[in-house]
């Protein structure tokens, strides 16, 4: 099987690594072709805790993946003004609490907060405590330590994270072409694609193409049935500036979204710089607007001018047609305010790979692949919906929108679950679990006016020793941790060990 991918960056680049190391040689033929006259958007800054198994997979090096890339560790993403104006919360990678008398944690806490408790909910995640404290350790494997209740992501130079890549999939017979595709051709009856014809008259034939074009979709926007479905709706931010500065102060091992008045500004701590960004909805700000006050709040000088991007939130109806799979960007977007890009990026190779095509491709490999992936980019709309949509913010015509806009049933029915159970109703597919869902509602005032009957078998002295002890318990765990920094010279990841290479 002969695969062409389309465009190199981070989606090309782990899509070529992935194929070669997960699929048998003599199975299929890798080739890459990417230009440098295209400039890459280099999404995926900041991760989610899958990654780490990504790079499991392929059989990377943590350290060496770490000093290559210049990477910091994430437990979470803290959210800044975005229920009022002051407040703050993270959404951790790990658990609230435990589970006491077989009852959800969570009721128990909304228990105590409604009779008269004044500890927060954030009190009880030991991730949480860490992060702010600019903790880090490894978590451990034994179940009935504290350290076992979180995972952890990266933050990382995503285009230091594709060289490295690019490095790993050459070395494993990947076949890379430098190039600018002038033309797609395709089958008379059948529509497939063909080849794709270069500046330099090179025509280039494969089996399965694999288009990582980005926005453009080369590829996937000439395919029947993929027409793009817009969600700007529901998610009104269509353009970013996005600007790197030197660092100030200790490395905290999170990232940060602070809410501003027509959008939020992200923040991503790195070893050798911070990632600044603000994305925002035209419809409310200026470019001008949006530039100034990005520039004006960064802690230190930008280290080159700001870039902007456009963008229309939403996805393809079909992200595989044909012989065409789009990986990326030119499958669809959902901005980066919980750092989902890289995994949507890593969720369409893994279900590539279990659904790899044979030469008839068959069409049901197709329609299973599209449907799951639907299902998946739907997941993440609506988490990133409830952020905007609980808020009690009424200070700029944007937070009003936000605050008012109608939303999609599946998110309405879910929210209105938890505000009157505390319940949270799990989708059988999607990344978000219980903790997640727990961090934003509680983390922006979406408390439950009732908790589960169950909860209050534990009398309130008792209730009151448990959540003390809990807390004592992870604040104990975290002080014994060293510091952000200090961790990442241990491991030998600092900046200083990739002078080697």
């Amino acid at each position: 099987m002969r695969v062409l991918i389309v465009g190199g960056g981070t989606a090309g680049w782990m899509t070529a690594a992935a194929l070669a190391r997960l699929l048998p040689r003599d199975l299929v033929r890798i080739r890459l072709v990417e230009s440098q006259q295209i400039g890459t958007v280099g999404v995926g800054e900041a991760t989610v805790p899958h990654i780490r198994f990504f790079n499991a997979r392929l059989g990377l090096d943590e350290a060496d993946f770490m000093a290559r890339t210049r990477a910091t560790f994430k437990l979470g993403i803290e959210f800044r003004n975005w229920s009022r104006s002051g407040d703050r919360y993270i959404h951790p990678f790990g658990a609230f609490g435990k589970e006491l008398g077989g009852v959800p944690f969570h009721h128990h806490w909304v228990r105590a907060h409604h009779q008269g408790g004044d500890r927060s909910f954030q009190d009880y995640s030991l991730p949480i405590i860490a992060a702010r404290e600019g903790k880090f350790a490894h978590p451990s494997t034994d179940p009935s330590q504290p350290l076992s209740t979180y995972s952890y992501a990266y933050q990382f130079d995503a285009g230091l994270y594709a060289a490295y890549l690019r490095e790993f999939a050459e070395a494993r017979g990947v076949v890379r072409t430098e190039g600018k595709i002038v033309e797609v051709r395709h089958h008379g009856e059948n529509g497939f694609v063909e080849s794709v014809t270069l500046e330099n008259d090179e025509q280039i034939e494969a089996d399965l193409f694999i288009d990582c074009s980005g926005f453009r979709g080369l590829l996937i926007g000439q395919a029947p049935g993929t027409g793009y479905e817009e969600w700007t709706h529901w998610l009104p931010c269509d353009r970013a500036y996005a600007v790197p500065c030197g660092t100030v102060g200790p490395i905290f091992p999170y990232t940060r979204a602070t809410a501003h008045q027509a959008g939020w500004f992200w923040r991503i701590p790195l070893q050798h710089r911070v990632g600044n960004g603000h994305v925002y909805s035209s419809a409310f700000c200026s470019d001008e607007k949006a530039r100034d006050d990005l520039l004006e709040q960064l802690e230190s000088d930008p280290l080159v001018d700001p870039v902007q991007l456009k963008f229309t939130t939403g996805k393809r109806r079909r992200q595989w047609s044909g012989n065409v799979v789009a990986i990326g960007l030119s499958s669809g977007f959902l901005e980066p305010l919980e750092s989902t890009s890289i995994h949507l990026i890593q969720l369409a190779i893994g279900y590539l790979v279990d659904l790899f095509p044979k030469r008839d491709f068959d069409p049901a490999n197709q329609a299973e692949f599209n449907r799951i992936m639907a299902l998946e980019y739907e997941r993440v709309r609506d988490f990133l919906i409830l952020h905007y949509h609980a808020t009690e913010r009424d200070d700029t015509p944007f937070w009003n929108y936000c605050r008012t806009m109608p939303i999609p049933d599946s998110l309405a029915y879910k929210m209105e679950l938890f505000r009157r159970r505390g319940v949270v109703a799990p989708y059988r597919e999607g990344m978000f679990l219980d903790a997640s869902w727990l961090a934003v509602y509680i983390g922006q005032n979406v408390i439950p006016q009732n908790h589960d009957p169950a909860a209050d078998r534990l009398d309130r002295a008792a209730l009151g020793g448990q959540l003390a002890g809990l807390h004592g318990e992870y604040a104990s765990a975290v002080s014994a941790m060293p510091t952000h920094e200090a961790f990442l010279r241990r491991i030998g990841a600092s900046a200083s060990a990739a002078v080697k290479h």
